[in-house]
């Protein structure tokens, strides 16, 4: 659940970070102890919250509805503070209905559960419609003066300027309330069938029956012909089910398209950029700087990688493959986390000691079993209980850097969470930062750590990898949404339509090493922010340049790094991107600002050429 303002609260969606590896003996993989939010489906303290909640939204509606521009400093902080404990409550039913079924998709009684919690909150909360469109229907100065008018209220600010931010495409009041009902067989169905579908798709390689997370980790064998089977296998699998897949974004999409054009959305990414609170040429010339660095990055250095392996031609079954001298050594659970804790405590002791309970705790679900939805995610659950991991951890080091990558996700929404339910929730653009920044911290301590110049190589080149994923992949993901979006407009796309829009953006970002097996068009199938969160992508791109950025202040010797970096986090959503990076002399909205970034990255490149010398 990604909680904004005063957004009814949903099921979480497992926002996926990267792939996992292949392995089997790695030690005891924790699961998750969700007691912490309910002890079962049917625990009686569930029923009493979902009873509270439904006497909880009517009282509501009836106190307050109408009444709002009458309320003074004290009455508005009451009401919002009411809003506030309902929040908190129907995120908490929804966080354990949404992680018991991202435990096992395929399980129909966790899939009839979780729908049903859905729709009954959808039901109760119905009656906060009003809240919101009323609320920006009060002219500015008289809220203005209300806030002023008391502390405790004031400190809410950030949260009713994001809402006011909606404020030019706010709807009846009779259609918000038919969007809020119908949004259970919208988009939120069209997500459940995208979920459950992956969760049951299998692959055949080479005898073996596979899910689609160990036949994607395949793509990082030291077997190329077992690379190739998997890329194979993949595009036959993809293709069966295609028809599918298309009728899901083209749904998607064009019910995004009808929602936007009632709300007279100048462009289709303008929803994600006023819930990530950032400006569009903030994330124009991010795209923009990316884009143009594409040759001296993804190009550059996937021709090294090209003569590394020995290779006339690159292939896409060869993008993430490991370098001929990579050891295929499986890093057990116990290593995994040491090295994670080890690099977070050398940056400072609290955040290790935040990290831990993850281990101990049953805070984190790191095994691989069938129904369980694929990649990784940190989801914040409610501030009153704590954050979960999912992982699907097969012991690659790139395990690794994932198990780091969602622990920062961790750390950040356990100190962002002193901010309380409303203001703790870190838009997209920002979230990414303590996920990337405990990612580079992991990756600096094992690099410190290298034997010799070979193992600097492999680590150097599996870091600038990373990278590239989440820089240039993703940008050229950005730029696959906005063509598939715009070209929506224009009427139903059929499967080759989608798979041509694919395509234009592939071989732009990936660069002349590279062919492109027949099948490769339908990869678009499989990535799930296309159809949970539209145009999130780019949050990784953003958050990734950002902590280039930030980690170059901290080698400089920043004073006092580490206690701004920790009061940065504890923000959460309560600050604008401007505001937090100040302290450390940076502006996001400065086009060089990304060129530093991206220079890092550049930077590695060099490092890896010069060792050819």
């Amino acid at each position: 659940m990604i909680k904004s303002g005063f957004a009814i609260p949903h099921v979480p969606q497992p926002l996926l970070d990267a792939n996992s590896g292949g392995g089997k003996e790695l030690g005891d993989l924790p699961e998750w102890d969700l007691t912490d939010l309910y002890a079962s489906p049917d625990a009686k303290e569930l029923k009493r919250d979902l009873d509270w909640l439904e006497s909880a939204c009517a009282s509501f509606a009836e106190d307050f509805e109408g009444k709002l521009a009458s309320l003074d400093g004290a009455g508005m902080l009451n009401c919002v503070l009411r809003y506030e404990k309902i929040d908190v409550v129907a995120g908490r039913i929804m966080s354990f209905a949404g992680l018991r079924y991202y435990q096992n998709t395929i399980d129909a009684e966790r899939a009839k559960f979780m729908s049903d919690m859905q729709d009954r909150i959808t039901t109760f909360t119905t009656p906060l419609v009003f809240f919101s469109l009323e609320l920006n229907r009060i002219d500015d100065d008289a809220l203005d003066a209300v806030m002023a008018s008391n502390a405790d209220l004031a400190r809410y600010k950030p949260v009713f300027d994001r809402l006011r931010a909606m404020k030019p495409y706010q709807l009846s009041d009779e259609l918000e309330k038919f969007l809020h009902d119908q949004s259970v067989v919208g988009a939120s169905a069209w997500n459940k069938l995208f979920d459950e579908t992956m969760a049951g798709l299998e692959f055949e390689v080479q005898g073996e029956t596979l899910t689609l997370e160990a036949t994607l980790s395949l793509l990082t064998e030291q077997d190329r012909a077992k690379r190739e089977a998997a890329s194979h296998e993949l595009a036959r699998v993809f293709s069966r089910n295609i028809k599918l897949f298309s009728r899901v974004h083209n749904s998607l999409v064009k019910e995004k398209e009808i929602e936007d054009r009632w709300r007279k959305m100048p462009t289709p990414q303008t929803g994600r950029h006023l819930a990530n609170h950032v400006e569009p040429e903030v994330v124009e010339a991010l795209r923009n700087a990316v884009v143009a660095a594409y040759p001296k990055l993804s190009h550059r250095y996937y021709e090294l990688k090209r003569k590394w392996l020995g290779l006339d031609r690159m292939q896409v079954w060869d993008r993430n493959a490991p370098l001929p001298m990579q050891s295929d050594r499986l890093v057990d659970w116990d290593s995994a986390r040491k090295t994670v804790l080890d690099a977070y405590a050398g940056f400072a002791p609290e955040m290790a000691e935040i990290a831990k309970p993850f281990f101990t705790k049953g805070w984190i679900d790191a095994a691989v079993k069938p129904g369980k939805a694929p990649g990784a995610f940190a989801h914040p659950t409610v501030t009153e209980v704590h954050p979960y991991v999912m992982l699907n951890y097969l012991g690659k080091p790139r395990d690794v850097m994932t198990l780091a990558h969602e622990l920062g996700h961790g750390v950040h929404q356990v100190l962002a969470a002193g901010q309380g339910e409303l203001l703790s929730s870190t838009p997209l653009t920002l979230a990414e930062t303590a996920s990337v920044f405990g990612e580079m911290l992991t990756f600096r301590a094992m690099l410190a750590e290298a034997k010799d110049q070979a193992e600097r190589k492999v680590l150097l080149a599996g870091k600038v990898e990373d990278m590239i994923n989440t820089v240039v992949r993703q940008i050229a993901f950005y730029d696959f949404e906005c063509k598939l979006h715009a070209a929506r407009r224009a009427g139903e796309l059929t499967p080759d339509d989608i798979n041509n829009l694919w395509m234009s953006v592939q071989a732009e970002s990936l660069g002349p090493a590279f062919d492109f097996m027949d099948g490769y068009e339908t990869f678009w199938a499989y990535i799930p922010h296309f159809v949970h969160s539209p145009f999130y992508v780019y949050a990784y791109a953003f958050g990734d340049g950002l902590v280039n950025a930030l980690y170059a202040v901290y080698e400089e010797g920043g004073e006092d790094f580490q206690a701004k970096y920790f009061e940065m986090l504890k923000a959460g959503g309560s600050m604008h991107h401007k505001v937090l990076l100040a302290p450390f002399g940076l502006d996001a909205s400065d086009p060089a600002f990304w060129d530093k970034g991206l220079g890092m990255i550049s930077g590695m490149i060099d490092e890896l050429e010069a060792m050819e010398g």
